[in-house]
């Protein structure tokens, strides 16, 4: 990792050295992207049996998974991991289920009701990746929310295993949330497929999941597009902030950076101290660590546009983790809880020695689909509420009019919008003529 030191930097100094890796190759995946979306949206099938071919060494007999596939996956896999699968599953249905929105109604004033309520999106597309490694904790990520929410049709992409098939644990993850419509298909080809729609796979109305700096530019594109389909959030290429004090633990640390890293070539990782006996340390167990892991190539390309800062203090820190905007934030401090108050943005936050993220990514119950590239700014993890339109309702009766009626024909006026005020004048002259309200 590049050490640095937060005071010597200047404005600029600072700025390039919070920058993401995949925003220094945006414009080249742009131009990639949009030609790759305008052939599936023009050719379909075709367009993605050419890209299977080129992208994943060659192309399944029929994109949709059958239920002999299903059957063949689930048995496949051994009893530990099934019941690891199910037993995650679990934790995440209780925490998105005690947190889902709930609907309500008030009179606003005498005789108007107004009421929110929900309703589930009807058709979402799910995406999974399974590129360099599969991800059956993101089917259930996305799967057990869209279950919570009752969206009618879900489709999943997934990108297919070198014999073309798809990988059994993400299928059985799949099943656990009742989800039957999944296809081997990858990539910003899998995107444009959900969007569009093609001869074996339906449009979607949202688009959900991670992926790599191709799916999320994709996801971005669509988004865009006339007939194309809303998407979650930026959700691309994987990142760890971790703020660690001289109490914490180098070799935890480590494992906490790595364990990001590991995920793609375009992951970014950094840490924040106020120790450099610490930044040292760590440095140390990195290499360490890398020495045991099978991904240690990849690994060692994401650590080479991550970044090991010094800071003068765990406040400046905290500042600068702010300004960055990470997907996952570890607080690697003596009573971590204390410095919550201070975390303004942030995807998913990891308090203390004992709270790795990979428990987030895995099994705790909160949803590691979680806002990259800053957009923790502006947006929050992946809930139930994601999967569902909130829809206002109101019911006024002819008294309800009479009360609230000239507030609406007095702001209509001052914006010049007769055809308003009308909307609402010709109602209150019928009702002063005693013509009342019709059954």
């Amino acid at each position: 990792m590049q050490r640095y030191d937060w005071n010597a930097l200047d404005a600029g100094q600072r700025a390039g050295v919070l920058r993401r890796p995949a925003q220094e190759t945006r414009q080249t995946t742009a131009e990639a992207v949009a030609d790759i979306l305008a052939a599936v949206r023009s050719e379909g099938d075709a367009a993605l049996r050419r890209y299977a071919e080129r992208f994943d060494g060659g192309a399944p007999e029929r994109f949709g998974v059958g239920e002999d596939e299903f059957d063949a996956a689930q048995a496949s896999l051994s009893p530990q991991l099934r019941a690891a699968i199910d037993e995650a599953a679990e934790r995440i249905r209780l925490f998105h289920q005690a947190g889902m929105t709930q609907p309500y109604e008030l009179d606003t004033a005498p005789g108007v009701r107004c009421e929110r309520v929900l309703r589930p999106i009807r058709r979402v597309g799910l995406y999974v990746p399974a590129g360099s490694a599969p991800l059956p904790s993101t089917a259930l990520m996305l799967g057990v929310p869209a279950l919570l929410a009752g969206c009618r049709e879900v489709s999943l992409c997934t990108p297919p295993r070198r014999d073309g098939s798809a990988d059994p644990a993400v299928l059985y993850a799949a099943r656990c949330c009742g989800i039957t419509r999944v296809f081997k298909v990858g990539g910003a080809q899998a995107i444009a497929a959900m969007a569009f729609g093609t001869q074996s796979i339906g449009q979607c109305d949202k688009l959900f999941g991670p992926g790599n700096a191709f799916v999320t530019e994709a996801k971005r594109q669509v988004a865009l597009i006339e007939g194309g389909a809303g998407i979650d959030m930026p959700a691309g290429p994987s990142e760890v902030l971790v703020i660690a004090d001289a109490g914490a633990y180098p070799d935890f640390v480590a494992a906490d950076l790595l364990s990001q890293a590991e995920h793609g070539p375009d992951s970014q990782v950094i840490l924040l101290s106020d120790d450099v006996g610490l930044l040292d340390a760590v440095d140390a167990e990195l290499e360490k660590q890398l020495a045991n892991l099978s991904r240690a190539d990849t690994a060692r390309i994401a650590l080479r546009s991550s970044r090991s800062i010094r800071v003068d203090s765990i406040d400046t820190a905290l500042e600068v983790s702010n300004r960055y905007a990470p997907e996952h934030l570890i607080l690697a401090l003596r009573d971590a809880r204390a410095w919550l108050p201070a975390v303004e943005v942030a995807g998913s936050v990891f308090l203390g020695d004992f709270a790795p993220e990979a428990l987030g990514d895995y099994c705790s119950g909160t949803n590691h689909v979680l806002p990259t590239s800053g957009a923790a700014r502006y947006a929050g993890g992946l809930n139930v509420a994601s999967f569902q339109v909130a829809i206002t309702v109101q019911e006024v009766q002819a008294h309800g009019l009479e009360a609230i009626g000239g507030c609406a024909m007095e702001l209509a006026a001052a914006e010049g919008l007769d055809a308003h005020r009308a909307a609402v004048a010709i109602r209150r002259e019928h009702l002063r003529q005693g013509a009342g309200s019709r059954a």
